[in-house]
């Protein structure tokens, strides 16, 4: 009898050993993620933010925080340092305060008429022809060659944004509408936050009550949204899409800095702080983040290929050959100080300014001629514009820390528009002249794909 009281004590003292083992493993391995994460964002010292909670009530049915995709970095080996907040907000208001506008701005082809495209449909000769920009007088195709479909109050809105802008976009419902978090006291009265939307969407918020049917305006939280008629526009949601991100700077002339983020992702750290550390401290035209696993243009358009990322793969190979052609080169140390050829454009930080602004309408003619995917025609346009681009290409694990990333919508609002679109957009493969010729491979980007294999001899 003694013996077993004293197996079954044993049994019990071993039982709560294992427990506290467990327990201060686990608050070890916590206490290790949490100090590891912030090692990747430092501020000064703190300042009054704004509750992500008094911002915006969003219905239980909405469910914006659904779906978050865990990051795998738990460690930074490039942290982000931020200035005092108050310095940074005088600073950027200095800046915008100060700004001329003749050395922000790119002269532009003008809508002539009634307009039958919204960009210029250009040769792939002709678009080139723009890229060495000599001469400041000289015009640059840059869309809007047809009326942008929106509000004249909405227009009125984005030319009073003088300083800088946060700008998104959803379209065919594809995304959730999601508050910043990490705001300072100030920022909402010297940033404007624009969320731009189709018919689709617009239907998908008022089913769940965000949106009034009767109002004439809309916001949610501290996004305006600016419903746009995507009829007049192109036919693929995310060539409209394209507009607001790439075209920034002529849908707010007039202001200093823009943010874009793609709606999959929530903004955790306030949009002034990330302008002056990314852009500003860097004395950069733009700031992107790095692909997490990419480096040649190549190896992007390959996976574009593989997950059927773009349904033409004819047209996909047509665009490759031709930049090929045209002496788009792997990525070498010799690009330095751009460190990779393939961005993550999810997060897009700008300057206005010249070689910002020509960028943006370069790679956005590229998009319109071949398809939305920016990161196949931005190595291309980057490496043979003039002016060169002053560019910070930042570690994707920064990119990790300042934004959440949510899964897109698991169901289109629009079924009928999902089922036309998939019956309209079946794959279409390569066609075999393309890759071989008389019996032999003929391929434009033979050399490229040499090189870049590392069998160049």
């Amino acid at each position: 009898m003694e013996n077993l009281i004293t197996l079954t004590t044993t049994k019990h003292l071993f039982l709560c050993f294992s427990l506290f083992y467990l327990f201060f493993t686990y608050l070890f391995l916590a206490l290790y993620v949490i100090s590891s994460q912030s090692k990747c964002l430092s501020r000064s010292d703190p300042f009054h933010l704004i509750q992500s909670s008094s911002l915006f009530s969003y219905p239980s049915s909405y469910g914006q925080h659904k779906y978050a995709i865990s990051t795998s970095r738990s460690t930074c080996s490039s942290p982000l340092n931020f200035s005092d907040y108050w310095d940074v907000l005088k600073e950027i208001q200095n800046l915008s305060r100060n700004a001329e506008c003749s050395t922000r701005n790119v002269r532009y082809m003008q809508m002539q008429g009634g307009g039958h495209s919204f960009g210029a449909n250009l040769s792939s000769h002709l678009r080139f022809s723009f890229f060495d920009h000599q001469n400041d007088s000289s015009e640059v195709p840059c869309g809007f060659l047809k009326k942008f479909p929106m509000s004249d109050s909405d227009k009125m809105a984005m030319e009073k944004c003088e300083s800088v802008v946060v700008v998104s976009a959803i379209f065919n419902d594809h995304d959730k509408i999601r508050q910043p978090r990490g705001l300072g006291s100030q920022t909402l009265e010297n940033v404007c936050f624009f969320m731009f939307i189709d018919d689709v969407t617009l239907k998908g918020l008022q089913c769940h009550g965000l949106i009034s049917t009767y109002s004439s305006g809309y916001k949610i939280g501290v996004w305006r949204i600016v419903k746009v008629t995507k009829e007049d526009l192109y036919y693929n949601p995310a060539m409209n899409g394209v507009i607001p991100k790439y075209l920034v700077h002529r849908l707010f002339p007039n202001s200093q800095f823009s943010v874009w983020i793609d709606a999959k992702l929530q903004l955790m750290v306030d949009p002034l702080l990330l302008i002056h550390s990314l852009v500003i401290s860097e004395n950069a035209d733009m700031a992107i983040s790095k692909h997490p696993h990419f480096v040649h243009t190549m190896e992007e358009a390959m996976a574009t290929a593989r997950w059927k990322k773009w349904w033409d793969l004819n047209a996909l190979k047509m665009q490759m050959e031709t930049y090929c052609e045209n002496g788009l080169q792997p990525w070498s140390p010799t690009k330095m100080p751009y460190s990779s050829d393939v961005p993550d454009s999810a997060l897009i930080l700008r300057k206005h300014g010249l070689r910002s602004n020509l960028f943006s309408c370069l790679i956005f003619n590229e998009l319109e001629a071949f398809n939305p995917r920016d990161q196949l025609a931005f190595a291309f346009v980057r490496d043979h514009m003039n002016p060169k681009l002053k560019l910070n290409m930042f570690q994707v694990e920064v990119l990790e820390q300042v934004t959440v990333e949510y899964r897109h919508n698991l169901k289109p609002s629009d079924v009928s528009f999902a089922k036309k679109s998939s019956m309209t957009t079946k794959t279409i493969r390569a066609q075999p002249h393309l890759l071989h010729q008389n019996g032999s491979c003929s391929s434009k980007c033979q050399q490229y794909l040499a090189t870049m294999w590392g069998s160049h001899q």
